[in-house]
């Protein structure tokens, strides 16, 4: 815990932090702070990044039940990926936001918006990126030529960074919005500029619209059918422009789960397949595509991934990692489970939210070492918490239990651990209502 304390983390970060996970959600910043476990887990997504960082492609899937740390797993991959240069784009699916279908584009705009990179680590990262890669076109220029040499020399260099996009379904459009809008830049024409990122961003509704604002006459829009191909285009882009890869994060994929209507819902799973053969068969390069859900999600072989043969047969555990025939984990998998965190994980992440509290409200630690045992025996001690209990139970009434002895000086920890415990409490035998004897 020194090392912690001696590490001060920005006030914003660490507000953001502690009310976020007091609610029990993850803010998209600050889930560093709190790492705790996970440790294969994190490795092997890492080992993914560098694949991806040398033109390779990956996909996972993560599962686990609610409140078991899928978010912020996600949260914790995207500061990494961050760090080590890659552009990331993350969104939560809902009954607005799919993957086939009405929903696609919306899933589309919703990455596009949180598109971020080290410069831009909250979002709306399109103009930076494309700044970035105007001025790497022109850091080979030669210093004497005249503004039209110049403006030809940076056509041409555009031209060369963009040729390995026309490859793509739909690469011809990309480039020539990405060609106009460095032209728009050198012109200083900001209105041409901010149509150029609205394309991008697949804000508009029509043809006629786009082609009115860019100026291309043969000029499609990004819809609801081509969207998955605009997102592999846009890894393709962030490599040309100087990034080591493109990580799309997509959470609460359950909600594909829901879809009520069959063809609706495996026109959804036709896309996930597409997905994964893209990137495993080496199809695309610099992409890596991470899918949050439960288990639900993944095994109901009604509804879930599994009723879909081709997935099913591409996700179900092998032979040797099944269920009860081994206690070894394969991290290599496409599909990783998280793990229930171990006790000793669980104290571990109890002491660091503990100096985190009392670090942003600048006061001493208000709960010892012995307590936090205490809390969490209590917590343990409930029926079935061995193995339903999950991290985010445990952090919200730990930061809780914290938040109540500040806000009530003078409170032990004691008193509020008692009252929870009578207010759980069965109730006593004179209060127990008797049933009468009944058949059926």
């Amino acid at each position: 815990m020194d090392k912690l304390n001696a590490q001060r983390v920005p006030r914003r970060v660490l507000g953001s932090l502690l009310s976020g996970i007091s609610a029990g959600v993850v803010p998209r910043s600050g889930a560093p702070y709190i790492a705790i476990g996970r440790t294969a887990e994190i490795r092997a997504l890492t080992e993914d990044l560098d694949r991806v960082a040398e033109g390779g492609s990956a996909m996972r899937l993560l599962i686990g039940r609610y409140g078991s740390g899928k978010s912020f797993m996600l949260q914790l991959l995207r500061s990494r990926a961050l760090e080590l240069g890659f552009v990331t784009a993350d969104a939560d699916l809902s009954p607005e936001r799919k993957l086939s279908g009405a929903g696609g584009l919306a899933t589309y705009r919703e990455l596009s918006r949180n598109l971020a990179c080290k410069a831009a680590p909250e979002g709306g990262a399109w103009p930076i990126l494309l700044s970035r890669f105007v001025t790497d076109a022109s850091e080979s220029a030669p210093g004497n030529l005249s503004e039209g040499e110049y403006r030809e020399f940076i056509r041409r260099a555009v031209a060369d960074r963009l040729r390995p996009m026309l490859a793509e379904v739909g690469g011809f459009d990309c480039a020539s919005v990405i060609s106009r809008w460095c032209g728009a830049y050198l012109d200083d024409d900001e209105e041409k500029m901010n149509a150029c990122v609205r394309w991008l961003r697949g804000e508009y509704n029509n043809k006629t619209e786009a082609r009115q604002a860019i100026d291309v006459r043969t000029l499609s829009v990004i819809d609801d059918q081509n969207w998955y191909s605009a997102l592999r285009l846009m890894g393709a882009f962030v490599r040309a422009a100087g990034q080591k890869g493109l990580l799309v994060l997509i959470d609460e994929c359950v909600n594909l789960y829901k879809i009520s209507h069959r063809v609706s819902r495996d026109a959804n799973y036709e896309k996930i397949l597409s997905m994964y053969n893209d990137t495993l068969q080496g199809v695309t390069q610099g992409l890596m595509i991470v899918l949050g859900g439960t288990p639900r999600f993944l095994e109901d072989t009604r509804r879930g991934l599994f009723g879909y043969e081709a997935l099913r047969s591409r996700l179900a555990d092998a032979r040797f990692t099944e269920e009860g025939s081994t206690s070894l984990v394969n991290m290599h998998s496409p599909v990783i489970r998280l793990r229930r965190l171990s006790d000793n994980e669980l104290y571990a992440l109890c002491l660091r939210l503990r100096a985190l509290h009392a670090q942003y409200y600048g006061t001493a630690e208000a709960v010892t070492d012995g307590e936090t045992e205490a809390f969490l025996r209590e917590e343990m001690d409930r029926v079935g918490a061995e193995e339903m209990i999950t991290p985010r139970e445990v952090i919200r009434d730990y930061v809780t239990l914290l938040d109540l002895l500040h806000q009530n000086p003078g409170t032990q920890f004691a008193d509020v651990v008692r009252t929870a415990l009578a207010a759980a409490a069965p109730p006593d035998e004179e209060t127990v209502v008797e049933l009468g004897e009944f058949e059926l």
